[in-house]
Parts: C-alpha cells; sequence; structure tokens
C-alpha cells in the first residue's frame, strides 16, 4: 500500500492498494474512493464488544478492499489536528487516547487496553480505557493539534498536561502526579493532576485536545441567564 497525506488543518490520508488488498476503520472516516472499492461491516466477539462498549467505541469495523484492479480511498479526521503514520513490527504495540485510530491495513489489530493502575485512568484526562493497535501493519491515528514526538530513554519521565498525550509505545508506563501547593492547585490553572510516562519507548503529545478546545469555546460563548 502507498499513501499519501494532503492538507493542513483537517488532513485527510489518501491509501492506494494493490488489487485485494485492504484497510480497516472503526468509524465513518471514509471521505471518497474509487468504485471498486468494497465495503464490508464486521463486528467482533462478545467480550472485544463489552470492552468496546464500556470504553465508548464501535463493536463494528469497516473493511474496504480494492477489488480486482488497484484502489484508492481517503480517510478525513474529524478534528483540526495532523495525522500520524506509525508502522508497526510482527507483534509490537502502541497505546493510543480513544479517539485518536483512524485507519490501518488488515494485519493491525485494535483491542481494549485498561490502565493497570485505576488512578491513572481516573485522573490523567486519558480515561480508564484507551485503545491497544498491534501489528503488523501500518496505522494512522488523529491527532488533536500538532503531534511532537520524544524518545524516551529506560527511566526517563515526559510530565505531561491532562488530556495531551496522544499516544505511547507500550513499553512505556503512565502514571499521575498531583499538582504540589494549594495555591498551584486552586490559582496555577493546571488542575489538579499532570500525567506522567516513563520510558523506554517513544511518546506522542498532541498541541490542543479537542476537550480543551470545547472548554475554551464554552468560555467565549454568550450564556443565557435564567
Amino acid at each position: 500500500m502507498r499513501y499519501e497525506i494532503k492538507g493542513d488543518s483537517l488532513p485527510v490520508v489518501i491509501c492506494h492498494l494493490d488489487p485485494e488488498e485492504s484497510v480497516m476503520t472503526e468509524r465513518g472516516a471514509m471521505t471518497w474512493m474509487s468504485p471498486n472499492m468494497e465495503m464490508q461491516t464486521k463486528g467482533t466477539t462478545v467480550s472485544k464488544a463489552f470492552g468496546r462498549m464500556f470504553s465508548g467505541e464501535s463493536i463494528f469495523q469497516n473493511i474496504y478492499t480494492a477489488r480486482k484492479t488497484p484502489g484508492m480511498i481517503a480517510f478525513s479526521s474529524s478534528f483540526p489536528g495532523s495525522i500520524k503514520v506509525m508502522k508497526l513490527r510482527p507483534g509490537e504495540s502502541i497505546i493510543a487516547q480513544k479517539r485518536a485510530f483512524l485507519a490501518a491495513t488488515s494485519g493491525v489489530t485494535l483491542s481494549t487496553f485498561f490502565q493497570r493502575r485505576l488512578s491513572s485512568g481516573f485522573f490523567s484526562g486519558e480515561g480508564f480505557v484507551m485503545q491497544k493497535l498491534t501489528g503488523p501493519g501500518t496505522v494512522f491515528l488523529e491527532i488533536d493539534g500538532a503531534a511532537i514526538s520524544y524518545n524516551l530513554q529506560t527511566g526517563q519521565q515526559l510530565v505531561i498536561d491532562t488530556g495531551n498525550l496522544a499516544v505511547m509505545e507500550e513499553t512505556c508506563t503512565m502514571d499521575i502526579q498531583s499538582i504540589k501547593g494549594i495555591k498551584n492547585v486552586l490559582f496555577g490553572g493546571e488542575g489538579m493532576f499532570n500525567t506522567v510516562v516513563t520510558g523506554p519507548g517513544t511518546v506522542t503529545v498532541q498541541s490542543m485536545p479537542i476537550s480543551t478546545l470545547a472548554a475554551e469555546i464554552h468560555g467565549v460563548l454568550p450564556h443565557s441567564s435564567s
């Protein structure tokens, strides 16, 4: 499969498939495609469906296959930001925020990832349930705002504001860290907790989570008085 990413703030990834090659997506991200692309919607097992529903994900996947001749299909992001491409080796996994997955080649397995520590899920802003993607294959991730990646060495840490963690390698661990000082908590505007990711592995942060943008928009909207 060949691919190209077009656009700036609202990007689209255009995939060029060989005959009988497939790509999958979890939601209605398809924007245009060649006529020979065939769609098939597939469900999942009962155990996996429970985890997906618990995390707010769809229990169905759309599989698009180029029939007989080469095909083309495009997937668009649903939020201003960027599309990050990750190529996974067999058995290699990444952990992503719930809404990051855009599309992937057919060899990639998508499953539910539960935080080992309840506190990490409840207070980090990422939620108790995240997405786990396992290779082999190519994964396209939707990033809110700009994507910046850091390669952490063993024991090296990165402190991230709540909601800005987009994706990390499975070798990384995540925990929460309370902000010290009552004045900092009450008047600093940074909330009560930060997310701490520890290496080894690559971690990608996003500059503008959709939750942050929604809060900013809500703050400037006129509110009617009762």
